[in-house]
């Protein structure tokens, strides 16, 4: 992202890539706010894996994931001094880039018309890497995942591959404990279903 490359004037200010790695996200921000891009590129090294894995089982596409993470960045970066609560720059990022993703699918299921799905215990395994030998039932989870509604296949990865609380997948997506309980339920029935009817005719 060339964005966040930190070569430029931000060199030399206090946050600089001498001290932006022992600051805190507040204080990152601080800087951004004030000018220095350095302190960016390391709030974005501090983010990007983690959303990045997320954004890719959301869209079942590295490419898209990568795209719709890049704008989230560029997104985010322009409206940094809206952040209310610095000290929460993880929770905020996330929103973003979840309403990306939103943006991503909704675009690509217009242009090619289909998506994908998961389940509960099969869908633990989402969370982890296959051993090539397990390469065929992976992929036949991913279908699963991907076949979901996207509310469903969102709040199925907040809950069972991020591992966050109710309240925590709440204040990220804007949408209630009890819709996003109900949206899990969902979405592991629907996979089980998926997937049982996949082994059936397999």
């Amino acid at each position: 992202m060339k964005l966040l490359n930190g070569d430029g004037d931000a060199k030399g200010q206090p946050g600089s890539l001498s001290s932006v790695h022992e600051q805190t996200d507040a204080e990152l921000v601080a800087a951004v706010v004030n000018g220095n891009v350095d302190a960016y590129g390391e709030l974005v090294r501090r983010y990007q894996d983690a959303y990045l894995r997320f954004a890719t089982r959301m869209l079942d596409s590295h490419d898209d994931a990568e795209d719709a993470l890049q704008s989230a960045f560029v997104r985010a970066f322009r409206s940094l001094s809206k952040c209310s609560d610095p000290s929460r720059f993880g929770a905020w990022l996330y929103r973003i880039v979840i309403n990306e993703c939103r943006t991503y699918a909704a675009r690509r299921t217009r242009r090619e018309g289909h998506f994908a799905a998961d389940g509960e215990g099969d869908l633990a395994r989402v969370a982890v890497p296959h051993p090539e030998s397990q390469a065929a039932e992976s992929a036949e989870i991913q279908r699963a995942l991907a076949a979901l509604d996207v509310d469903q296949r969102e709040a199925f990865l907040l809950k069972h591959v991020e591992e966050l609380e109710y309240d925590a997948m709440a204040e990220i997506t804007g949408a209630s404990v009890s819709a996003l309980k109900m949206r899990v339920q969902r979405a592991r029935a629907r996979l089980r279903e998926q997937l049982q009817d996949t082994r059936r005719t397999s």
